[in-house]
């Protein structure tokens, strides 16, 4: 669209996110209500590592220094609930500015083109491989020999594909009460803990962009190695199989 309210960004695996930040300036909140207070208020209903991650932006003080900021990628789905619950006209006007972002994403023709992007991306190349092994044999040799790190979602998704249970908010879960990932609320929530680092588990992808504002946000999303794919699959895979056996 040629009037952008937001800037709409769009994630590895197909999702869009808007900053926290920058829709509570587009939607003109009082300034006598605090930005920590105003999400904390409006982000009751929603899952945090599902509709909503913490990140870090940087800003310029009036010194010239570099200040870092909490912020938080939230779905637009959740943007536009909390647009739509403002009951402002600027809220009513975010809103529909978000439903024509969504129509034109989900429009026949662009979600052929990230259908084909995926196809390129992720399947080519494994229909002869498909035909030939059995599925979980396919799967533990294809993650060993990964070389690229996936999303904890789409670990959960290659989970469930081979019989484990585990969706992503269950597996986010898991990886928090397990060690392996950051309990404590913060900007460091859902990060992977340093023993998870020394196991190379996982890594941090670290990505730059401008915002509308000019402002350079910085946002870091925790990924699973092709080590610590095995890892997982070994280990939900040999649980199941105790059991059974059991």
């Amino acid at each position: 669209m040629n009037n952008e309210l937001i800037k709409v960004q769009t994630t590895e695996q197909g999702e869009q996110q808007v900053s926290a930040r920058e829709l509570y300036k587009a939607l003109e909140v009082s300034s006598n209500t605090r930005f920590s207070r105003w999400f904390e208020t409006n982000s009751t209903m929603f899952v945090d590592g599902l509709d909503f991650t913490s990140v870090l932006t940087s800003t310029v003080v009036n010194n010239g220094a570099t200040r870092q900021l909490e912020d938080f990628l939230m779905t637009v789905e959740m943007a536009k609930h909390i647009a739509m619950m403002s009951g402002t006209e600027k809220g009513a006007e975010v809103r529909n500015y978000f439903i024509q972002i969504e129509k034109a994403f989900n429009s026949p023709e662009m979600m052929m083109a990230r259908s084909l992007e995926y196809a390129n991306t992720k399947l080519l190349g494994y229909e002869e491989q498909i035909a030939e092994m059995k599925p979980k044999a396919l799967f533990a040799d294809a993650v060993s020999a990964s070389q690229s790190s996936i999303l904890i979602g789409e670990l959960a998704k290659l989970l469930k594909q081979n019989g484990v249970e585990m969706g992503q908010n269950r597996l986010f879960t898991y990886l928090r009460e397990n060690g392996y990932l950051v309990r404590r609320m913060g900007s460091d929530r859902n990060m992977p803990t340093q023993k998870s680092m020394e196991l190379g588990l996982f890594e941090i992808k670290e990505h730059n962009h401008i915002n509308s504002n000019g402002v350079n946000v910085t946002t870091k999303t925790p990924k699973v190695t092709g080590k610590g794919q095995q890892y997982f699959i070994n280990k939900f895979l040999g649980e199941i199989k105790t059991e059974l056996e059991v």
